[in-house]
């Protein structure tokens, strides 16, 4: 006889074991063993991390090992089991792993693979009965018109159940709501925040009024995607030399300024004609979508120098322009103006679209279209953990009728959906790639433009997860046509359905960079403007997420109690204050040497990016944590 030694490893379940008899069947080359009932004769048996061994017996040789076969006998009571992997030793002293990390539910059979035979007729159509079913489980659906197409669930229970959250992990999006009052004056904010003051949220709280302090968000605060180099000013933009010249330090004109690369804009078109939130009958609310003139003066400093908060049609007639020689209140609320509606472009297209919702379609694609023995499949799994469920849970109570975006923001209402609707007109597949954002921009010089920080970070993680993806292609691929042959990566191209974006990957220097940008949009994209939001938003001065009163269209007609009317009242400030990390794979979807110990030294280049950010860092007085790779999470995942 001849003896295969197996071990199974569980997981997830805190304890007792399944109820549903599991059987194991191990098949080779030449043949397959009998199907072995795996005991349950202790208690604890699936306990959560357990490991237990079965001999299996056969009196002739299965060949080489190439499938597992797990099958859960249904009876009335159907249980949830979670396999994590099984290895088998075979009679020649071979250990051949079969990763696993599902549960194993409603599926009558679920079979494992390694990675040989794929040539095999009965391997493909293994894999495409796997992709079928998936395919019947991850579901496209329009949430909502104009929207990126997301998962065919209406609520978290209604995921398929290897995506949803553990029983550990949850979300709540909701915090006490208070009675709706306005506040009297700025320190009374301090009410609401000297509890939960941080260094940075304190340092925020004492700088966000300081011109230098505005304009250094700009580059690496919660949405530093905004800005731009300037060389030729917008039509509707009504500022002159004559308004600026007080601001240039160079002795320069305005227009020289521009040709010499110094001038930068935020410009929120965007939101121009976008109806403002009207979900509280009670309290009226607005937006404007203003012109943001920055000034990188002579100390590479970025100063703002003029803002305007409307664009008529005629530039120069109804087009106020704010400047810092203005009285301290016009200068101060048209500043918050400025910030209330990054705020809002914020979360709605740099946080929510570009990268919440995109990764889901990069995760439902993956799902529908690569098979789990696929090396695309394991190399993206851990960069999608929790992301639809996470998405999921935010349409149900977030961003949904009556949600929380709708109780605290100034693009409440159906100003979500027209957000979203402009900001899919810009969303290509070029503007997600890093180096190439930042070159659209006119951003990526650092000599032209220092202390940006996040383009920096930034570019070190690109280039580290870049040389990762771009080791394991070349693992599995030989050559350009070999991408070209695979149907599944072809297939997941196309299903990905976005305008702009490749729907064939034609060369591995093609399929790197795509893979490169789903990583890292999922990862340190999101960890940019994700982590900082308490940093930067919860000091409410700095970054209103409502405005209660229109955008003033003259100067001198605001003092200290229209600005605070103007800000969001304690209720809505209340509701505005509302991992594992990059390199880090504990579930061992590759089993290849090559692969192992390209992670390795992955992990060593990010290590080395961690320590050159470590060091800048602890020399300067504001440090900028977001990018570093030993905080940011493998997916969006919060």
């Amino acid at each position: 006889m001849f003896t295969y030694t197996v071990s199974v490893s569980t997981g997830k379940q805190e304890f007792a074991e399944t109820i549903n008899d599991i059987y194991l069947t191990l098949v080779g080359t030449e043949r397959c063993s009998d199907r072995t009932l795996l005991d349950k004769s202790v208690v604890d048996h699936f306990a959560r991390g357990s490991v237990r061994i079965y001999k299996v017996q056969k009196g002739e040789i299965l060949g080489d090992l190439v499938l597992v076969k797990l099958e859960k006998e249904k009876i009335l009571f159907n249980d949830h089991w979670y396999c994590r992997c099984i290895s088998v030793t075979t009679p020649s002293g071979d250990c051949v792993e079969f990763p696993c990390y599902r549960w194993i539910d409603f599926e009558k059979e679920v079979v494992l693979r390694d990675d040989k035979g794929e040539s095999d007729d009965n391997m493909k159509e293994y894999r495409r009965m796997e992709l079928e079913s998936r395919q019947l489980l991850f579901r496209w659906k329009e949430w909502r018109p104009g929207f990126p197409m997301s998962i065919d669930a209406n609520s978290s229970t209604e995921l398929p159940l290897d995506i949803q959250f553990e029983a550990a992990k949850s979300v709540d999006f909701s915090l006490n709501y208070i009675t709706l009052s306005s506040w009297k004056d700025i320190a009374d904010f301090e009410k609401i925040f000297l509890t939960l003051l941080y260094p940075l949220t304190e340092y925020v709280m004492q700088n966000w009024n300081k011109d230098y302090f505005f304009g250094y968000q700009f580059l690496n605060g919660c949405n530093p995607v905004v800005i731009r180099k300037c060389m030729n000013l917008p039509d509707k933009f009504a500022v002159t030399q004559e308004m600026v010249e007080g601001s240039l330090d160079r002795g320069l004109t305005l227009h020289e300024e521009l040709k010499a690369g110094n001038i930068y804009i935020a410009d929120y078109a965007i939101l121009a004609g976008v109806q403002a939130n009207a979900t509280d009958p009670d309290t009226k609310q607005y937006l404007a979508a203003p012109f943001c003139l920055l000034y990188n003066n002579s100390q590479n400093e970025i100063l703002p120098i003029a803002i305007q908060l409307s664009r008529q049609t005629t530039a120069g007639v109804g087009n106020t322009v704010f400047l810092p020689s203005d009285n301290q209140y016009d200068w101060m609320l048209a500043k918050m103006w400025v910030k209330s509606s990054d705020f809002s472009v914020h979360q709605l297209v740099t946080h929510l679209l570009r990268t919440h919702l995109i990764s889901e379609v990069f995760a439902i694609a993956m799902y529908r279209q690569l098979a789990a023995v696929h090396p695309v499949f394991k190399l993206l799994i851990p960069h999608v953990r929790f992301t639809i469920a996470i998405n999921t849970a935010a349409r149900e109570k977030l961003i949904c009728k009556s949600g929380l975006f709708d109780k605290a923001n100034g693009t409440g209402g159906i100003g979500i959906v027209e957000v979203i609707q402009k900001a899919m007109k810009t969303l290509t597949y070029k503007s997600l790639c890093f180096p190439e954002a930042m070159k659209a921009r006119g951003v990526d010089n650092k000599e032209d433009l220092p202390n940006y920080y996040y383009r920096d970070d930034g570019m070190m993680v690109w280039e580290a997860v870049k040389s990762f993806v771009s080791d394991v292609v070349r693992i599995y691929y030989g050559s350009d046509e070999t991408v070209q042959k695979d149907e599944e990566i072809q297939a997941f191209a196309q299903d990905v359905c976005f305008s702009e974006f490749p729907n064939s990957l034609k060369t591995r220097e093609q399929l790197v960079e795509y893979l490169t940008l789903v990583i890292f949009t999922a990862s340190a994209q999101h960890a940019a403007v994700n982590f900082g939001q308490y940093d930067w938003f919860a000091w409410i001065p700095n970054s209103p997420s409502t405005m209660r009163k229109p955008p003033p269209t003259q100067k001198g007609q605001v003092d200290m109690k229209y600005i605070m009317e103007s800000l969001p009242d304690r209720g809505r400030s209340s509701w505005h204050l509302g991992a594992l990390f990059l390199g880090v794979y504990p579930d061992k979807h590759f089993t290849e040497q090559s692969v192992i110990e390209a992670t390795k030294t992955f992990r060593k280049k990010l290590g080395e990016v961690t320590n050159i950010i470590k060091s800048r860092n602890e020399k300067l007085k504001l440090p900028y944590w977001y990018l570093s790779p030993d905080r940011i999470p493998n997916s969006v995942a919060i």
